[in-house]
């Protein structure tokens, strides 16, 4: 094979014109951004292949000695293969196949071949469609490709469609298909549990399969996550080395397959998770494939990172390039455990703290099965009358008068059997009809496939939003997989639950951003259940884990940022692990979106409140630098005992650095200095710590001093210590 391996180094943008020729007896299609290339061919008979995936040529001609034959083989004298850019099902490709089709006919293979291509341009780059058609049955796929030039970001997705006299079955229907050639394939991907987010593992992929996937129905992630790195000829190194991000915009049942064949090439396959799901497809109808959204870098992983926040902050993330709130929740304070009055004066205490807006979470709702714990009261969406006679007009009412805003925690797409909803509608929840039920945290799934539940849970935000327009905020909640799979919609078509319900979401989702556009939204899902690019097409953020400790999180936040910005990345301070400081604590939650769900009055009159007040100020000012600069990740908690990272605004004229110390060894080997990066070598910066504890002053000798950012990134600061549970954040400018 003939596939460059190194990928991502900087080369000239070429024309469009020239990214993807129209003329079919070109026989070449170009994929392009600014830094790679993606090159396919027709070969002689009208099949596609990948012939190139790299660095982009900047000599045109080049192009044409790429040839689509590249898969020499211990069968080559026989059979002349390609990379068929999405392999069909029961031809010459002996692996695994982008697509698989049994058609009306009952035949079960699929042969496409080359029909045309068209681009257009979309904002920050272009999009190419190539049609491929079977030349044997009216069947169409057509794959897409969005190429963003600046953020060397590319977005592949599949339509396929037919004209058969009945309806086919669909039982691979892969989002793209991408080949490599190295020596040799190291893949991180992230393994999970609730509380336990973001782990990362490492291994060498060597012949055969390796399968990533998840079957929970309503999310992504719990037990796997939907991203992964792919480190070619070496593991995948922040700072160096050839390396791909990838991950797919899909909130349900995922797979990713990573094959190498036999001459040692590999092949990486996004998909939805065929599991389940042999899905009938009309004619005339079209099934679309979720995005898979990919980068390369040949300077490591934190270069791909940095692609992937600019490019979801300016293009996938609702509202990615506005503000954020700082907020106080009451869950971990007041739990259910709540009225009206007591709301009151969390609201005053937000104000009081200095965040943004005030958060009411869970417990808020039914009446005939009040919400007083997690057994009742899901589908019920009328504030319980008991607690609080004046419903959400008077919980807006005590907000607007303390001086902050008001937003609310809904999980509209589950429903306790102890419910008005269940006892109206039993028709409307996922569960089989003759099997013992098994509850998930005591709830069922809502079958959101069915277009009258996905009115129901729209109503449930557009009814309050209606009545209380000032209701500035949406905590999402999706606490339960799908157990006891069965649609009652569906009836006899239960192939097509798993993926008609994750569209139904979508639906859903869609309505409430078309009537309210700028209503910032949080994805919650048992923790960290739900982190995936469609989602945040409606999203503002998502909540990174229910494991609020912040020597976890630290673990956490590092994982997750690789392949998402800091500002969609909700970091609150609690009282989990009540043996580390506030203040340490603080510091952790300010390198992403910050918020508070603590009881605040034990620490008010004390050293500590007045800490936190002056944090949240430092955050808030600080914002445009952590929440839309530049990430660079320098330390890592999983390499050493201590973590550190920085943010550097676009102009590079102020950053931001963040130092931990977590469980450091006594007498451990003498701590190196940090050296930041992404500073403009030629500017000088004054450093200045800040979050400092009332009365203290900064401990460091070069605190207040003036270095230049070349002496910074070359030579570094000693900000570690050996102190256990320690932070110290420091400001640039």
């Amino acid at each position: 094979m003939n596939i460059i391996q190194q990928l991502g180094r900087p080369a000239i943008a070429l024309m469009a014109m020239a990214m993807a020729t129209t003329a079919v007896d070109a026989q070449t299609v170009r994929v392009s951004t600014n830094n790679t290339d993606l090159v396919l061919k027709v070969s002689p008979k009208g099949r596609l292949y990948q012939v190139y995936f790299g660095d982009k040529l900047k000599n045109a001609a080049d192009y044409d000695n790429l040839t689509w034959n590249t898969y020499a083989a211990s069968d080559g004298a026989v059979s002349t293969r390609g990379h068929e850019v999405y392999a069909g099902s029961g031809n010459e490709d002996y692996f695994e196949p982008a697509v698989a089709i049994t058609h009306a006919d009952g035949n079960m293979t699929t042969y496409l071949y080359y029909k045309g291509v068209e681009t257009k341009a979309i904002d920050g780059g272009t999009e190419t469609i190539i049609t491929l058609q079977d030349n044997k049955y009216p069947d169409t796929v057509k794959l897409h490709y969005a190429a963003y030039d600046k953020e060397n970001v590319i977005k592949a997705w599949t339509e396929i469609s037919h004209n058969e006299k009945s309806p086919v079955t669909l039982w691979r229907y892969s989002s793209t298909m991408l080949y490599f050639d190295a020596s040799k394939y190291f893949l991180t991907s992230y393994h999970s549990d609730w509380a336990k987010e973001g782990q990362p593992e490492t291994v060498q992929l060597t012949a055969g399969k390796k399968i990533i996937d998840t079957k929970l129905g309503t999310r992504a992630a719990m037990h796997t996550e939907p991203f992964f790195e792919l480190g070619l000829n070496e593991p995948a190194k922040e700072n160096e080395g050839n390396v791909v991000l990838g991950t797919i915009g899909w909130t349900g049942n995922f797979r990713f397959t990573f094959e190498v064949d036999n001459v040692g090439g590999l092949r990486v396959i996004p998909a939805i998770n065929p599991y389940a799901s042999d899905y009938k497809l009309r004619a005339g109808e079209t099934f679309t494939t979720p995005e898979f959204i990919f980068t390369t870098s040949s300077t490591g992983v934190g270069q791909a990172s940095r692609n992937l926040h600019d490019w979801a902050r300016r293009y996938q993330v609702n509202m990615g390039m506005g503000d954020r709130l700082s907020l106080l929740n009451n869950w971990e304070n007041t739990g259910f455990d709540f009225d009206q009055k007591s709301l009151a004066e969390l609201m005053k205490d937000a104000k009081d703290l200095g965040v943004d807006m005030f958060l009411l979470d869970d417990g808020w709702f039914a009446n005939k099965y009040p919400r007083k714990d997690d057994h009742a009261g899901l589908g019920d969406w009328d504030v319980t009358h008991s607690k609080l006679p004046e419903g959400i007009p008077g919980l807006v009412r005590d907000a607007k008068a303390a001086g902050v805003k008001f937003g609310i925690w809904v999980e509209p797409e589950m429903v306790n059997p102890k419910s008005e909803l269940f006892e109206k509608h039993p028709d409307w929840v996922i569960q089989q009809p003759n099997r013992e039920t098994y509850y998930y945290r005591n709830q069922l799934v809502l079958d959101i496939s069915n277009p009258k539940v996905q009115d129901y849970v729209f109503g449930v935000v557009d009814r309050i939003m209606t009545e209380n327009p000032e209701v500035a905020y949406f905590k999402w909640d999706c606490n339960s997989p799908i157990t006891n799979i069965y649609s009652p919609y569906h009836k006899a078509n239960q192939g097509n639950t798993y993926i008609d319900h994750v569209r139904g979401v979508y639906n859903v989702m869609s309505r409430i951003k078309a009537k309210y556009p700028n209503l910032p939204m949080m994805l919650c899902s048992g923790g960290g259940g739900r982190m995936d690019y469609e989602a945040l097409k409606y999203f503002t953020e998502f909540w990174c884990s229910d494991d609020t400790d912040p020597y976890e999180r630290l673990y956490i936040q590092w994982s997750l940022s690789k392949f998402f910005p800091a500002k969609t990345m909700g970091s609150h301070v609690t009282n989990w692990n009540k043996n580390t400081s506030v203040k340490f604590r603080t510091d952790v939650c300010s390198s992403c979106k910050l918020g508070f769900d603590i009881d605040l009055k034990p620490l008010k009159g004390t050293d500590d409140y007045t800490f936190v007040q002056q944090a949240v100020k430092n955050w808030s000012r600080l914002k445009p630098v952590i929440l839309d600069g530049d990430q660079y990740r320098l330390v890592s908690p999983y390499e050493t005992d201590h973590s550190a990272l920085n943010y550097v605004s676009k102009d590079k004229s102020h950053a931001v650095l963040f130092a931990y110390n977590l469980h450091p060894r006594y007498k451990e080997p003498r701590l190196l200095k940090v050296r930041m990066q992404g500073l403009d070598p030629q500017r000088q910066y004054t450093v200045e710590e800040i979050n400092l504890m009332p009365g203290t002053q900064s401990t460091f000798d070069f605190n207040g001093k003036r270095f230049s950012g070349d002496y910074l990134m070359k030579v570094g600061l000693d900000v570690l210590t050996p102190d256990e549970g320690t932070s110290h954040v420091f400001e640039l400018k």
